[in-house]
């Protein structure tokens, strides 16, 4: 893996416990981020959401709520719309009411298929807390594609299910805390070696062990 490319384009995906850590790393972003970030949060079909507002508060990138045929910006936090699926296109985003996947819409994996296709090697994904294994297949995609894979450090996300879907089934690159995101995103889309805290899985690492705190099955932190 080349770590002097510049990723770019930047999609998270979080469930349950991932509010807290998408605040952290909005809280921590420069402003001049060289980056889009793109957010799927599940957060129901019929739940009023105030995602943006909240994000956009937290610190100083503005985020919106994705519309369709919007053109994508640096320095920006899209963020998927409730019963929308977000998919990004060459330049462009993409909004969708397809099918639920991982019983949710907006869903993980359709967001990191779509920006695997369309960016290749300039995307990172990143898969946060959550239950079940949402953003797993996504991620598998951005791997083949030549993108970077990072997950939050089961030990460190209140429900663990996403982030050791992710370590077990798929080549994940990193695994770091939220307190670790923000500097290891940063030097990501500026084609920066990344931090020591952050923990780099070589390719044929255990996944499942390489983070200490993976141990244990339940998806809530106890």
């Amino acid at each position: 893996m080349s770590h002097g490319r510049p990723r770019d384009i930047l999609v998270l995906g979080a469930s349950a416990g991932g509010l807290v850590v998408l605040r952290r790393i909005a809280d921590g972003l420069p402003h001049d981020l060289p980056a889009a970030l793109f957010v799927v949060l599940h957060i129901g079909t019929n739940r009023r959401s105030q995602l943006p507002a909240i994000l956009s508060s937290a610190g100083p990138l503005p985020a919106v709520w994705a519309e369709d045929g919007t053109p994508i910006e640096a320095g920006r936090i899209h963020v998927a719309p409730p019963d929308h699926h977000l998919l990004i296109k060459p330049g462009r985003l993409c909004l969708t009411r397809g099918p639920q996947e991982n019983r949710t819409r907006p869903a993980v994996d359709p967001l990191f298929r779509s920006a695997a296709l369309a960016y290749g090697p300039r995307v990172a994904g990143v898969v946060l807390s959550g239950a079940l294994g949402d953003g797993t297949a996504g991620l598998v995609e951005i791997k083949r594609c030549g993108g970077v894979s990072v997950v939050q450090d089961p030990a460190d996300a209140e429900f663990r299910g996403m982030p050791l879907s992710a370590l077990r089934y798929t080549e994940v690159d990193y695994c770091a805390t939220a307190a670790e995101m923000v500097g290891l995103l940063t030097r990501l889309a500026c084609g920066q070696l990344p931090p020591a805290g952050a923990r780099h899985l070589p390719p044929g690492a255990p996944r499942h062990a390489a983070c200490l705190g993976a141990g244990g099955e339940n998806d809530r932190r106890v």
